[in-house]
């Protein structure tokens, strides 16, 4: 039955700031896990606004304090873990495909607001690209390793 579910569409963003370091923020609801801002891509929506949005739901981040560098070539999905299934997204994705895009952020860490729209991130901290894999959940670390090795030469 699962492999009967679609992927959701979501964008994912690598905020990197002048010294190449990524923006990571440790998930509210999982103590202990960190990730990159990333989001559902609404009906409609372009994947390059949708990451505009989601930075600035999850980070404060205005889409005038950043540059759009690269954007992935692919669509990067990923399959939820089983314990997860039918408990996110009200049951209606096994997984997710993801739009990824590398933003340099070009402002002052004080602009960074965990708590401006949607309040995901108990805490956040800039990351090293080999930071970022070791502490993404692992059902999302092959995402992430496809992702930064796309862009490390640009951290």
């Amino acid at each position: 039955m699962t492999e009967e579910l679609p992927y959701r569409p979501c964008v994912g963003v690598v905020l990197a700031n002048t010294r190449g370091l990524v923006f990571t923020g440790e998930r509210i609801d999982t103590p202990g896990a960190w990730q990159m801002p990333q989001g559902g891509i609404d009906d409609g929506e372009d994947a390059r606004a949708a990451a505009l949005r989601e930075l600035y739901e999850e980070t404060g981040v205005p889409s005038d304090l950043v540059v759009i560098e690269a954007e992935h070539p692919d669509w990067v999905l990923y399959d939820l873990p089983p314990h997860l299934l039918g408990k996110l997204w009200k049951g209606q994705y096994r997984g997710q495909t993801q739009k990824w895009f590398l933003l340099r952020f070009t402002g002052e860490d004080a602009v960074i607001d965990l708590k401006a729209k949607d309040e995901e991130f108990a805490r956040w901290r800039w990351s090293t690209p080999d930071e970022v894999l070791r502490d993404i959940v692992p059902f999302k670390r092959q995402v992430y390793d496809k992702v930064i090795t796309a862009f490390r030469d640009r951290l």
